[in-house]
């Protein structure tokens, strides 16, 4: 993971640049309000490689006023210092050749506008002066979230024999690649994890849907097992009655499967790597652009999307193929499934991001097949709970809020007569990042333990309710990842799984 940036969404058809001098060659970044609703607004920043090499990688920084705070964004992370914010690229669109344009943008509250632009340390190239036309004054065409909380009816379904522990607590290894927190070889993996997710399968093109596996390479990896260890390793764990998946996706494996003929080929390709190293199942990661909704395509209980109804019909067919037994997870970001509350795809207008919400057709198609949900709270702008306050990455509430809106229900973009229907609570975990290292919105273990035991027996919850009140059967958690557990000396692992396994 280190996973896609949280997204959100262009709320008006109107798009307003904002004026400057001449650019000088070289890269520059170029700030637009593409909406303004009074209150708040929506900009993007397009940086553009005037020079004549390639620019590989990118940061723009610029101040918001006094009164004017950053919302949501997307196609970046961001880190800030008081009204000073930080954008960075993310892996996919770092590299910009010349002549070439990348873009990302985000939501503000207030009515300032950014200023002292700099990107990689120099002046922008002039994209911070005022607009030379003013801005609309009507709110976006948006319907707000309704005032009273959704139904809080549970579902009928009875939660199906998983071989799960009532508590499970759930991460990613990195099996494929190496990063700074170092490999680490299957046999070594503690008994603590009862789901292991194998990061990642990958596609050989964004819609081919021919997806592949290999362990890390040795000149990248050094001490990686050969493939008949790594496969006795996973039979161990079996054994121990862990669960090993096949984890697809993550932050570099976008996957679109716009044709049936991608469809039928993702199944292959899966399958095979399922029989190669005989998984348990399967998890899926997309991020990025992966999944996004057509225009009209506005009910998520009855999608149109092609990569959408075609990941659907793909997971069906590979939990026809491998029985109850197969185990299905989620890695969902917030901005694809809670966003959904305020906003879903492109919306009637046609001017919002095409992939808000776009995994709730996904989830609830496959509500009946799904073990577990754990969506990443990290990562993450500020989203909209039940309570229509906005939550903030890093802290007990977040999560509760978050982890609530699954447990509860909520309506789809605010329509009361689309809701979308809560979860078991065995098929409901979260996400937390497991170190400072693994991903923004680190928080430290008593504040995680915080938000289950507020989840679970309501006690010790902050400032939000949960509108589902007490769920004895939520699920666990998931982290990001093994490695950077192991790297920090295990500190996820060491306080979460005794404390999982005592929960009552």
């Amino acid at each position: 993971m280190l996973l896609a940036a949280v997204a959100a969404l262009a709320t008006a058809a109107t798009t307003l640049t904002l004026a400057g001098p001449a650019r000088a060659a070289g890269p520059t970044a170029t700030f637009a309000k593409t909406a303004d609703w009074g209150t708040g607004w929506e900009g993007r920043y397009t940086i553009t490689n005037g020079g004549a090499g390639t620019l590989t990688g990118w940061q723009v920084a610029f101040t918001l006023p006094s009164g004017t705070t950053l919302g949501s964004y997307w196609d970046a992370t961001v880190s800030s210092s008081g009204q000073r914010h930080t954008f960075s690229n993310r892996s996919w669109n770092g590299t910009i050749a010349p002549g070439a344009s990348v873009t990302f943008g985000f939501l503000a509250t207030g009515s300032g506008s950014p200023a002292d632009c700099t990107l990689n340390g120099a002046p922008c190239g002039g994209g911070t002066t005022p607009p030379t036309t003013p801005p609309p004054t009507t709110p976006p065409p948006t319907t707000p979230p309704p005032t009273t909380p959704p139904p809080t009816t549970p579902p009928p379904t009875t939660p199906p024999a998983t071989g799960l522990p009532r508590h499970a607590l759930i991460g990613y290894l990195h099996a494929s690649f190496a990063n700074g927190s170092g490999y680490l070889r299957m046999a070594d993996v503690p008994a603590d994890w009862d789901i292991v997710n194998l990061a990642f399968g990958e596609p050989t093109s964004v819609t081919s849907g021919d997806i592949r596996f290999q362990l890390c390479p040795a000149s990248e990896c050094p001490g990686v097992e050969t493939e008949a260890e790594f496969t006795a390793a996973i039979r161990a764990k079996q054994q121990q009655g862990k669960k090993v998946l096949l984890s697809i996706g993550g932050q570099n494996g976008q996957v679109q499967l716009t044709t049936t003929a991608a469809r039928d080929t993702f199944v292959r390709s899966v399958a095979a790597i399922i029989d190669r190293y005989g998984l348990n199942g399967l998890d899926i990661d997309f991020e990025g652009h992966s999944l996004y909704l057509n225009a009209g395509d506005t009910d998520f209980r009855n999608p149109s999307t092609p990569v959408i109804v075609n990941l659907i019909s793909a997971i069906r067919t590979l939990k026809q193929r491998y029985g109850a037994g197969f185990v299905l997870t989620m890695a969902p970001e917030t901005f694809f499934v809670q966003l959904g509350y305020q906003f879903y795809g492109p919306g009637p207008w046609g001017g919002q991001d095409p992939r808000a919400g776009s995994y709730l057709p996904v989830i609830h198609a496959l509500r009946d097949d799904l073990t577990v949900l754990h969506v990443q709270n990290y990562n993450s702008g500020p989203i909209m709970g039940l309570d229509n306050q906005y939550h903030t990455m890093g802290g007990s509430d977040f999560h509760v809020a978050m982890t609530d809106m699954l447990l509860a229900g909520f309506p789809v973009a605010g329509n009361t007569a689309a809701v979308f229907p809560p979860l078991r609570e065995d098929q409901v975990a979260f996400g937390a990042p497991s170190s400072v290292s693994a991903g923004n919105g680190y928080l430290a273990p008593a504040g995680v333990q915080a938000a289950v035991t507020c989840l679970v027996r309501g006690q010790s919850c902050g400032s939000y309710t949960p509108r589902s009140g007490t769920n004895p059967a939520f699920r666990g958690l998931m982290t990001w990842s093994i490695n950077w557990d192991r790297y920090y000396n295990w500190e996820f692992r060491l306080n979460h799984g005794p404390f999982l396994k005592a929960l009552t």
